[in-house]
């Protein structure tokens, strides 16, 4: 079974954000699961809440396997979802959750993405957004340089992105930035909300 010691290592601190988030009996839908660590472990803490996880087709079996050993009731097999695509498997979503997902994107997927949430997300909706950012182009730590570069090297196309760009994109699919959350390891936690 696939494992992930940052998931490992940030799971609790984004329980303690996520949890005054979904407050209601709704299904959270997650988009980028990769081992479904985080997915199982928010379940588990967080029993009115239904699980959805999604990924891309090649990562589903490693998150149908955790899934399964988890013997939840509240987290669903995982969906095959492709940010590319505008056949979503949900066109009235009620909350959304991704976490370390937006540098490992393309850019163009990362903007997809959120014309997709423009149409497929429930007006009230709260979207949870996990991971490194870059603020006002500037890297927040020495650590997000280093990763910045190494995920370069590794593709051209991923890297950090600016949370002034997220929030632009955010803005012009209808949501409103609720807040910024500094976390460990010079993570940010964006909360925001669909307001149309």
């Amino acid at each position: 079974m696939t494992f992930s010691q940052a998931c490992e290592n940030n799971k609790k601190p984004i329980l303690e954000q996520i949890k005054v988030v979904f407050t209601v009996p709704i299904t959270v839908w997650e988009i980028g699961s990769g081992t479904g660590q985080h997915g199982c472990f928010f379940a588990q803490q967080l029993p009115h809440i239904i699980w959805q996880p999604t990924d891309l087709p090649v990562n589903l079996s490693a998150i149908s396997e955790r899934v399964k050993d988890s013997a939840l009731k509240n987290i669903n097999p995982p969906l095959a979802l492709d940010v590319r695509t505008s056949l979503w498997p949900e066109k009235c979503i009620e909350g959304l959750f991704t976490a370390n997902t937006f540098h490992i994107m393309h850019w163009a997927r990362v903007v997809n993405c959120f014309e997709q949430l423009t149409v497929n997300l429930k007006v009230g909706a709260s979207v949870v957004i996990y991971g490194p950012f870059n603020v006002n182009d500037q890297y927040t730590s020495e650590s997000n340089a280093h990763f910045d570069q190494w995920l370069k090297l590794r593709d051209p196309q991923s890297g950090i992105r600016d949370v002034e760009d997220i929030v632009s994109l955010a803005t012009s699919a209808g949501m409103m930035l609720r807040k910024n959350i500094a976390m460990p390891a010079n993570n940010q936690l964006l909360v925001f909300q669909k307001q149309r």
